[in-house]
């Protein structure tokens, strides 16, 4: 995905300092949480060593983390993440017993196609974890995604799906929970 040049620096606004900052307090947690959980120790000198460790990995890592800007940080967020997670693993499932019973039943119609569905997610990391979401759920495949659009490759086509209903039949249920832990 080709994004325009422009002028001015999405680092020189005050609003891109703040997020950028977000995601170092983010990628500096997370790491300082590893080291805690990796050394199994709250000593002084441990917490020491890890704070400082951490700094240099955040630092190093620079933009790189920006993504980490696209997470909710409510009290609610771990408990839409479980949700996600929920729905995802049902999904799982059902979506393994439907291509199991195709596989076994050559009586159930597999009209493979292509869809094009849209996805209201703002953030650059809900729209990848939407997608990879999709592929990784027996039966569909995000061949491309550019912008709001993802084109899905999907075991049963419906002809004359609109974009609306594909949208409904394959996104939806993630989209809504995605949306609860990231922007």
């Amino acid at each position: 995905m080709a994004l325009p040049f422009s002028n001015s620096s999405p680092i020189s606004s005050p609003q891109a300092n703040a997020i950028t900052s977000g995601a170092y307090g983010i990628g500096f947690a997370a790491c300082l949480l590893a080291w805690v959980l990796l050394t199994g120790s709250l000593a002084a000198d441990e917490l020491l060593l890890g704070v400082i460790v951490s700094l240099v990995v955040v630092l190093a890592a620079g933009a790189r983390l920006a993504p980490l800007s696209a997470l909710r940080l409510t009290p609610l967020a771990p408990l839409h993440l479980l949700r996600y997670l929920g729905y995802f693993f049902s999904q799982l499932v059902l979506s393994n017993l439907d291509v199991a019973r195709r596989v076994i039943s050559p009586d159930l119609p597999i009209n493979p196609g292509l869809v094009e569905i849209r996805t209201g997610l703002a953030s650059e990391l809900g729209r990848m974890l939407l997608a990879n979401s999709i592929t990784l759920t027996p039966g569909t495949l995000t061949v491309e995604a550019e912008g709001d659009r993802l084109l899905i490759h999907w075991i049963d086509c419906t002809p004359g799906d609109d974009l609306e209903s594909a949208t409904r039949a394959i996104a939806a249920g993630f989209e809504q929970r995605i949306v609860g832990f990231l922007k």
